[in-house]
């Protein structure tokens, strides 16, 4: 194995240059591997997707919409990135995914040039390497959820703050700072998270007396830059908005403000966890290997915060956001993604060798030894065809083909990651952990997402709908987003916010306006002026059974809607 010894050699080279150029590769290979294999995913990818699509269809940048309705839940940064990529790539599947893969190549930019400043290039490497290597980092650049890019202004706001109170001052990098804080308030509201830091960095300085140099009355201009960015956005929109006066921009403007920020952290009306979620559940799986290993090292790293206490300003700060968002009601995993580029620095700081004790070489070869069974558990009950994913695919289309698929390519994984352990078996534990998320990540980006696209899309649903209305006009009961980018032919809906039985009453007036209308529903909602017998099927999709329905199957007569609300959202291009 004489390629992986060089190959290891070029990512331990002590030249800045060398190394942060191999590290690109190797976070290139992993980030962007099976790009333009699979469509937005649900739960959030199909939103941000179909709204950048309609965006350059309609041209329509400033206010984000999906199926021509105002999306008013998140500032339009990261909808905008996407748009831009669709708009100069033209492959929504491909331009969907761009602007996090690039985000998360820049954060680990930032967390490789600031250990190495405030500390060596030994720490920068280790830092570096540990955040490619845990899962919820690589997840999340992979995916087209609005979490990558909001971690990466936080991480860059925070990376101005310490290049300004441990490495200056200096002040550039400082305001820069509190810019890229705004860029990630208007990106996702907890942009200005950075600012936390403050705290710690404070507390070092009057315990330690070492940044003198750093506080002056012009570090008070830092808010005014990041209100100064968030204006570019804010200022426009509140015109645009008041100059138009229509209740659906007042809407837009109101939700975004006040609903989708403070009332969504205070009183939030779904994702409710408990106070204890992210400590319990989230950090521990998500952070692996190095929340336990944390522990397994705890000795160590207490130790060595006594001599730099510069790490427990860091330290501080990602304890601070992890309590930020524990004191909401409403927690998802993905919300302390900012954190983990300063933990991963902090842990390489305090741990600098990454020498293993006996504790953590156990932990490391059972994690190893857990991922090599999971697969090859996975395997085995694919090759037999068990009930359970039998249960799981025999309703959709070539499932029987897709499940033999799934065994050869989980035969695959299994295969892939034994050979590497035992082909590396001489190498240390970090190389091999190193190398079975490669390989899986790699597998599954090439392999598993082409053979998991009909059961994470409804393509198969919308192009029959299309099929079948032959020319006519199509409408959507429940509408998700997905169905939006799917959805060859325009499609009408209902709005996102209105109740079943006011859909279903502004379905039977709108079908009944025009000839050669057709409407599509799944036959789990509470059906009125419809009676689901009589809906033709159209297969399933999302574990939905969906219908179609004519004219013909409308009911006589149906209470009129409260309100007539309809939407009607372009045809799209993503099944060419």
């Amino acid at each position: 194995m004489k390629w992986l010894d060089a190959f290891e050699q070029r990512l331990s080279s002590e030249r800045t240059g060398e190394f942060l150029f191999w590290l690109l590769v190797v976070a290139a290979l992993l980030i962007f591997s099976g790009l333009g294999l699979r469509s937005p995913w649900p739960p959030d990818e199909p939103r941000f997707a179909d709204v950048a699509r309609e965006m350059v269809v309609t041209g329509q940048w400033f206010f984000p919409a999906r199926g021509e309705e105002f999306y008013p839940d998140k500032p339009p940064i990261f909808m905008w990135a996407i748009a831009l990529c669709y708009y100069l790539i033209g492959n929504i599947k491909i331009a969907a995914l761009v602007p996090n893969a690039l985000c998360s190549l820049v954060s680990l930019v930032a967390v490789f040039d600031i250990s190495r400043r405030i500390w060596d290039m030994r720490i920068a490497r280790h830092a570096t390497l540990l955040l490619l290597i845990t899962p919820q980092f690589l997840i999340q650049a992979k995916f087209a959820q609005i979490d990558a890019m909001v971690a990466c202004w936080i991480t860059l706001g925070c990376y101005g703050l310490l290049r300004h109170f441990f490495c200056g001052p200096h002040w550039r990098w400082y305001f820069l700072g509190w810019g890229f804080m705004g860029l990630g308030i208007i990106t996702k509201g907890v942009g200005f998270l950075p600012l936390l830091m403050l705290l710690p960095i404070a507390i070092y300085h009057f315990t330690q007396q070492r940044l003198t140099g750093s506080w002056r009355w012009r570090a008070l201009l830092g808010p005014i830059v990041m209100l100064a960015v968030v204006a570019c956005w804010l200022v426009p929109m509140y015109l645009i908005v008041s100059q138009n006066g229509s209740p659906e921009y007042l809407a837009y403007r109101d939700n975004i403000l006040f609903k989708q920020t403070g009332e969504r952290y205070v009183d939030p009306w779904h994702h409710f966890k408990p106070w204890h979620y992210f400590i319990s559940s989230v950090v521990p799986a998500f952070w692996l290997p190095l929340s336990v290993l944390l522990l397994t090292q705890l000795k160590t790293v207490l130790q060595q915060i006594k001599q730099d206490p510069r790490i427990a300003v860091l330290f501080g700060w990602v304890i601070l956001v992890i309590f930020f968002f524990s004191l909401s009601p409403a927690k998802r995993g993905v919300y302390i993604l900012p954190a983990l580029p300063m933990f991963c620095i902090a842990l390489a700081a305090a741990w600098p060798d990454l020498s293993l004790n006996r504790a953590s070489r156990w932990f490391l070869r059972a994690l190893l030894t857990l991922i090599i069974t999971v697969f090859t558990a996975l395997t085995y009950f694919a090759a037999i065809h068990h009930d359970k994913l039998v249960d799981k695919l025999d309703n959709y289309t070539q499932s029987f083909q897709l499940l033999d698929s799934l065994a050869i390519i989980f035969a695959i994984i299994v295969g892939a990651i034994c050979l590497a352990c035992v082909v590396l078996w001489r190498k240390s534990l970090w190389v091999k952990y190193g190398s079975a998320v490669a390989i899986i990540c790699v597998t599954v980006s090439w392999l598993v997402y082409p053979l998991a696209e009909p059961l994470r899309t409804p393509q198969n649903v919308m192009l029959t709908a299309a099929a079948k209305v032959d020319g006519g006009e199509l409408a959507i009961l429940d509408l998700k987003e997905q169905h939006l980018l799917f959805s060859p032919i325009p499609l009408t809906h209902f709005s996102y916010f209105t109740g079943n039985a006011e859909q279903f009453r502004n379905a039977w007036l709108w079908i009944n306006e025009a000839p050669n209308r057709y409407i599509m529903a799944p036959d789990n909602m509470h059906f009125e002026c419809f009676d689901p017998a009589d809906g033709k099927s159209l297969g399933i999709a999302h574990r939905e059974h969906w219908l179609l329905f004519s004219a013909k199957d409308a009911a006589k007569s149906c209470p009129a809607p409260a309100k007539v609300i309809r939407y009607r959202s372009p045809a799209s291009d993503i099944n060419e």
